[in-house]
């Protein structure tokens, strides 16, 4: 489905006064009751991390770590049970997951058994039990929870989704016996640029010479787009190869253009030139 560029500009708009959580999401929902919530979920992560990265060095400055980090540690110490970190990462306007990476860090670096390191880092992020202080592990957990844009368990949820859409589209390929080559398969065959699928025998569709598929599985908006031409698909184009994107979700009126739709899948594919 098109979402045309007025809706979205409503919905990106709403946005902007919401913070980074499960209730906005709510909010988001119930605002717009027509949008699916795959689409609006996705509109609104999108919104959220260009938000994250125009802020990103206001809020690792060492002041203003050190800052986040004394502010938790005070609050803890007059009520450990209270969501200290959540309540802090929505008073700056920061995501949680975000707000518990710079506190852990800050509090690692206290510590002279444990080496400071992004790994290290992630490893506890991904399983709070290796956080040697306990409260804080509960804090960082309750962030991991609470955040639906940044965290491990976004990043898992994210990987699921786009597994599964890449599954449904080797089973409509399968099922419409086109014979192909999966990602995996172009790595070990030495390709730079891997798209989800090649096929060994293009097809045509509306006059159009199809040899790959790209399965995106998040909103098709400019911004993500434009990324996807820069840093993929000008390089197929550069070889003289067509191929065909795959918005399982909804995108905007800017990637409409030269539309194609497969009329054995339920699902628009849009031609990129």
């Amino acid at each position: 489905m098109i979402l045309s560029k007025a809706q979205y500009d409503e919905i990106v708009k709403f946005i902007t006064v919401l913070s980074c959580s499960r209730q906005s999401l709510e909010k988001l929902k119930l605002r717009f009751p027509s949008q699916s919530q795959c689409t609006l979920l996705s509109i609104f992560s999108q919104e959220y991390q260009k938000w994250m990265k125009r802020t990103h060095a206001n809020h690792h400055t060492p002041e203003a770590m050190e800052t986040y980090y004394q502010r938790y540690h005070s609050r803890v110490m007059e009520n450990s049970s209270a969501p200290v970190l959540l309540e802090l990462a929505n008073e700056v306007d920061l995501s949680p997951a975000l707000m518990a990476r710079i506190v852990l860090e800050r509090f690692l670096q206290d510590q002279e058994s444990v080496s400071v390191s992004k790994v290290v880092i992630n490893s506890m992020l991904r399983d709070t039990s290796l956080i040697p202080d306990r409260t804080l592990a509960n804090q960082v957990f309750q962030c991991t929870l609470n955040d639906c844009c940044y965290g491990p368990l976004v990043d898992c949820i994210k990987h699921s989704i786009g597994h599964e859409h890449e599954v449904l589209l080797r089973e409509k390929l399968l099922e419409h016996q086109l014979a192909f080559l999966e990602e995996d398969q172009l790595r070990d065959k030495g390709y730079d640029k891997t798209p989800d699928f090649i096929l060994e025998v293009p097809v045509a569709v509306e006059g159009h010479i199809i040899h790959w598929i790209e399965s995106k599985a998040s909103f098709g908006d400019e911004s993500s787009h434009r990324a996807y031409l820069q840093e993929q698909f000008w390089s197929y184009w550069n070889r003289g190869i067509f191929l065909n994107l795959c918005h399982w979700n909804e995108y905007s009126e800017f990637c409409t253009k030269n539309l194609v739709i497969w009329p054995w899948i339920s699902y628009l594919l849009v031609w990129i030139y």
